[in-house]
Formats: C-alpha cells, structure tokens, sequence
C-alpha cells in the first residue's frame, strides 16, 4: 500500500496476489515504490482480448494506482446502458492498441463500480480521466470525435513526460515476468498490518526495522505513510477544515489540514500551507511545523518535483 502522491481512492488501493509488476521505462528498470514490484515488464492481461486494455473494478483498482507510476492511465468511466459509452469504448480500445503500451486503458463500469466513479467525482458518463503518479487527471466528458480523444491523449503524454513518467507497457506474448524480490521481515509484517487495517502494529514494524537499520529510506517512508493514516484515520474532514479557518494560525489545525490535503491528493495546497505557517511562527512551533513538513516530503517521495519545489520554499520561508 504506496500512498505516495496519493490520489483520494485510499479505499480502492489493494494491492493482491495477481498484481502485475511495474512496466519498464526506456533504457533501464521501472522504478516503484514499496510493494510495485520495481524492475519488472508488465504484462496487465485483458479481460477484453488486448494487453493494453484492463476491466478493473474497486477490487482491483489498486493496481490502476500503482501502474500511473510508469506509465499514463486513462480510465474510462461508462455503462452498458449507455449507447454514447460503448461506442466511446470502443474508440479508446482502437487508440490503445495504436499507442502501442504508451497508455494502459482502463474499463470501469460506473454501474458496478460507483465508488471510483465518485472518487473522480464524475456526474454523469461517458466520462474520460488519467491517472498519472497516482493523481487525477480530468480529461472530457461525454461523446468526443476520435481526433479530439487523440489530442486529449496527446496532451497527456506530454504532461507525462514532464513528470517523468515515460515507461512503456511489455506487449510480448510469452515472455516471463520477473520474479517480485520478497520484502524483508519487517517490511512485510508491517504490509500484512497495513492490509488488516492494523496501523499500529504497522509503524511498530517499521520502527523496528529502522532500529535494525537506520539508513532503512524504504521504511523511513512506509513509516511516515503509515503514520499520516494513523493521524487522519478518524478526521471529520469539514470539521477539520472549519476548525483551521476559524483559527488561521493554530499549528495543530493547520497540520490536521494539511495531512488531509495530501491523502487528498491535494499536495501542492498542503506544502504551501505548511509553509506560510512556518513564516508566522517561531520557536518550537515552527519545528514542528519543519518537522511534519519533512515527514510529508517522505510520503509523497522525495523525487517528487513537488517536494523539490517545497523544499526551496521551506528552506526560504525558514532561513
């Protein structure tokens, strides 16, 4: 469970058994985070008949989240009772097979599966988005000409690139995927804790792990993610919010915010509230306010432009 640049669909990331590994990029191994299986191809397999076109469900989008990291993901969000659905399907299946594992096209029937449909907050379908690095990405909603859908898509791969996500997805029939590394001990007692919903016995896990090995950056991170669902776990979210606007300068209300904004996938509000703060306080408070700053730079993941960017304002607004 990687909630790094998470997207707000906490409730769908489940990683299973019948994950596929992260896809390549050119010249070397994908990169991924705890659990992504880094250095594999990917071979997603199709319920509909082609390897670029997955049918997922609430179940299984998970692995939609985990993909974005390497390679752009367009989630089509339609309905068989819907004529202008199909028909839009089938277009984006055409524009899949000719990019070629470029994209990986993802089928949610919004019927089935309403909790993604509302995580995207879509009203109505036929509705197109992406998810890249894990954050939504509006597209168009409703009927669209192919050569419009193409410019959309287009578009995207550029936004890709930028942030670098520029992997590709393995269309050989036959070729094995690489075996995943098994995680050491603690790392995987504390994933077992994460699935069972166990935050606690996850963070003691990895603090354990971080005993053992300090310089441990994987469970430096799990950590600091784990920790951010301990805090946000039982938020009332408006209540959280109407308490930081009534009190602009309360360090507890602020961070609360803050936690809730990246778990949002909202992590460029997050960062700059977070560092106004730092500029009207002093002392301890601005401590502490440095110090879940860093924190949140670990769960999004420190090669993150976002993070880099935050990390300059921090550095100014601090010094």
């Amino acid at each position: 469970m990687n909630l790094r640049g998470a997207v707000d669909l906490s409730g769908l990331k489940k990683n299973n058994s019948t994950a596929p590994t992260a896809p390549s990029a050119p010249g070397g191994p994908g990169a991924g985070g705890p659990g992504s299986g880094a250095g594999g191809a990917v071979k997603p397999g199709s319920t509909s008949g082609n390897r670029f076109i997955l049918n997922v469900t609430e179940e299984s989008f998970g692995q939609v989240v985990q993909l974005s990291q390497q390679v752009p993901v367009v989630v089509d969000l339609g309905s068989s009772r819907s004529d202008a659905s199909v028909q839009l399907s089938g277009v984006l299946e055409k524009l899949a097979v000719e990019y070629n594992g470029k994209i990986l096209l993802a089928h949610v029937d919004a019927d089935a599966s309403a909790q993604i449909a509302q995580a995207f907050q879509v009203q109505s379908v036929p509705a197109v988005v992406a998810v890249l690095k894990g954050q939504p990405v509006p597209l168009f909603e409703g009927a669209q000409p192919e050569e419009q859908i193409r410019s959309f898509l287009e578009e995207l791969l550029k936004v890709a690139e930028a942030n670098g996500v520029t992997g590709t997805l393995d269309g050989e029939e036959g070729e094995q995927e690489e075996a995943e590394k098994p995680l050491p001990p603690l790392h995987q007692e504390a994933y077992d804790a994460i699935e069972a919903g166990d935050y606690a016995a996850a963070s003691a896990a990895y603090q354990k792990a971080l005993a053992e090995q300090p310089a441990d950056a994987e469970a430096k991170a799990g950590l600091a993610q784990v920790q951010l669902m301990q805090r946000v776990q039982d938020m009332d979210g408006n209540k959280v919010r109407q308490e930081a606007a009534d009190a602009p300068d309360s360090v507890p209300a602020q961070l609360a915010v803050a936690d809730l904004d990246v778990v949002g996938g909202h992590v460029e509000d997050a960062f700059s509230r977070l560092v106004k703060l730092v500029g009207r306080t002093a002392g301890d408070e601005r401590e502490t306010v440095r110090a879940r700053m860093v924190e949140l730079f670990d769960v999004v993941g420190n090669s993150d432009p976002r993070v880099s960017k935050a990390r300059s304002a921090l550095a100014r607004a601090l010094f």
